[in-house]
């Protein structure tokens, strides 16, 4: 997967031969491998990021302004076939999530995307397809990184987690922080392609080759599934 183009939604094709050329010539890019327990993160998948509905990016961003459109429902389907792997397997399935905003959340972010501070409360809830059910872990938080100011790293420990498989949005924004502090704190990282959303084909594209690149393996869901079940078997054979 190192030297191949492991993924086709998106922005395909807008990394360059010469950019690729001289990540191959680095020696970037090699692939980690899953390691013996996953878990997964659903990351943002709220109606504030996918809209009530399928919609073109124009119209959705007039419900939520900090909606993806589409692509986000493009990706809900993916997720829901990880998820529903997950919870067969009985893996832990984690919801990092933005919780309805205070006047006291603005911050920095709040200065950057004043829209973000004025989304309905029905914005945060979880999409139903993927929402959680009894057992799953939430995690509100309030920065991009789903690790930054949470217990996400004392669950992860306590479950004998050593790989997530980071799933949601943005792919820029919360999915790469998260997935660069996770790669920080020495966990495999999985990200599948298209279970992941941007608002911009180009910068969701971007953000998949540098993971891909330095801090991630990047494939398809479809290429990632017999992985994980792979995995399980290998758990029923050690039985």
């Amino acid at each position: 997967m190192g030297h191949e183009h492991p993924w086709t939604v998106g922005g395909a094709g807008v990394i360059d031969e010469t950019t690729r050329r001289h990540y191959e010539l680095a020696g970037f890019g090699r692939p980690a491998g899953l390691g013996k327990r996953p878990a997964l993160l659903i990351i943002d998948v709220q109606y504030r990021t996918t809209g009530t509905r399928p919609l073109r990016f124009e119209e959705a961003t007039q419900e939520f302004t900090t909606s993806c459109g589409q692509v986000a429902w493009d990706a809900v389907p993916r997720i829901a076939e990880l998820l529903g792997e997950f919870r067969e397997a009985g893996l832990p399935v984690l919801y990092p999530h933005v919780a309805p905003k205070q006047s006291y959340d603005a911050g920095r972010l709040g200065a950057k995307v004043p829209g973000i501070m004025n989304i309905p409360e029905h914005g945060y809830d979880f999409v139903a397809e993927v929402a959680p059910a009894e057992g799953d872990v939430l995690l509100p938080k309030r920065h991009p990184s789903a690790f930054f100011g949470t217990p996400l790293t004392s669950y992860l420990v306590e479950a004998g987690v050593d790989t997530l498989v980071i799933t949601g949005c943005t792919t820029s924004g919360c999915v790469r922080s998260s997935v660069t502090d996770a790669f920080s704190l020495n966990f495999r990282v999985a990200v599948p392609s298209d279970a992941v959303y941007d608002r911009s084909p180009v910068v969701h594209e971007v953000n998949l080759f540098d993971m891909a690149q330095k801090y991630a393996d990047v494939s398809t869901t479809a290429e990632l599934l017999p992985r994980l079940r792979a995995l399980r078997s290998a758990e029923g054979d050690g039985m």
